[in-house]
């Protein structure tokens, strides 16, 4: 008989979420560009609604009623359609609590979001990983990957860690050729990233069908990352299943009262998409300048850019140089990307000097 209780074998296998670093090895301070933080803060409405305080003996509304009204005049959707979680992260291990458990699947691309792996074995679930393309999804390999034991579908659209993204014709095939039981969520945490106008078609997918579950969050553009809101749209029997397993306050009452004055700039959101797109484009031009050196970027659709360094200079040296420089990226060897760091879109002088720096280290190695 133990001594002591003994964690779940499916807990065990689990490797704790690493967040991106802010202090250098030395204990500085750096500049943080490995978080895929909003550079621009958040709004300046969501700072006044932070302001004022809510009552701290009160709970929060239980059910985020004015937030959920509030998203779903925005995006058009019905509020008994709308759940909300502690950021999507909670969302996205609730869909798996719900759908799966032990001698299930839950299936998802090669270098995807990391919590998609600890989702499934949070939940007893086994975690399976479909090969990508360059990178990218391959939603050819995904659904070969099926099988009659699949039960989740997880899928980022754009990517994270990439910033690959699978254009709509690709989400409908994908989800054409799903089972009718087999839930397909998509991860759309830097969807507001993408330009006007442009859709994967997974809301309309979410509102069509029984089995589509969209995510989305506020800690990317929003600029709320340390208030922790997020939240998800799919058929009534999908929010129903996971209202009754998430946390009956789950959302902090500043938080909904943050959110929903964030909804209402949306000109803070149209700003930082379109500062982002601009230095997104100058970046990845300046990685590709050094090609010759061996730094190639994958295109990326979200806040960040993933840098491969294919020659002399390695990931590790790179990480090493630009903290000297001040700044913190993520590296993530532990996702099979020992080759490569994502970093942050920052503002123009923070993107200006990363580039200088990579450039230096580069001709350098």
């Amino acid at each position: 008989m133990a001594d002591k209780p003994q964690m779940k074998p499916w807990i065990e296998k689990i490797h704790a979420y690493v967040p991106g670093k802010s202090k250098g090895a030395d204990g500085r301070e750096l500049i943080k560009l490995s978080a895929n933080e909003n550079p621009l803060g958040c709004s300046e409405a969501a700072l006044a609604a932070l302001a004022e305080p809510a009552e701290p003996a009160r709970y929060p509304d239980p059910d985020s009623t004015g937030l959920r009204a509030k998203l779903g005049q925005v995006h058009g959707i019905d509020p008994a359609r709308i759940v909300c979680g502690t950021g999507s992260d909670e969302l996205l291990n609730l869909a798996a609590q719900a759908f799966a458990g032990p001698g299930d699947e839950v299936l998802y691309a090669r270098y995807s979001f990391v919590v998609y792996e600890i989702a499934a074995r949070r939940c007893g679930a086994t975690p399976v990983e479909a090969p990508d393309v360059d990178y990218a999804t391959d939603v050819d390999a995904l659904l070969e990957a099926v099988t009659d034991r699949t039960r989740v579908v997880f899928l980022a659209n754009p990517n994270n860690p990439t910033g690959t993204y699978l254009p709509r014709a690709e989400i409908e095939r994908l989800h054409a050729g799903l089972p009718g039981d087999v839930l397909l969520v998509v991860d759309q945490a830097y969807g507001e990233y993408l330009a006007q106008g442009e859709d994967d078609g997974a809301m309309a997918l979410a509102a069509a069908h029984d089995n589509v579950l969209v995510t989305r969050t506020f800690s990317k553009i929003y600029g709320l990352a340390g208030e922790r809101i997020g939240w998800a749209t799919g058929a009534p029997h999908l929010v129903d299943a996971l209202n009754r397993i998430r946390g009956p306050f789950n959302v902090t009452a500043s938080g909904q009262k943050a959110a929903i004055a964030g909804l209402d700039d949306q000109a803070f959101v149209a700003r930082s998409r379109e500062e982002n797109r601009r230095e997104l484009t100058r970046f990845a031009e300046a990685i590709a300048g050094m090609g010759n050196h061996g730094l190639r970027a994958i295109p990326s659709k979200a806040n960040f850019l993933l840098v491969l360094f294919e020659g002399r200079l390695t990931a590790e040296a790179a990480l090493a140089a630009l903290a000297e420089g001040g700044y913190a990226v993520r590296h993530l060897p532990g996702q099979g990307l020992p080759q490569a760091l994502r970093i942050t879109i920052g503002t123009a002088r923070h993107m200006d000097e990363i580039a200088e720096l990579l450039r230096r280290a580069a001709e350098a190695a």
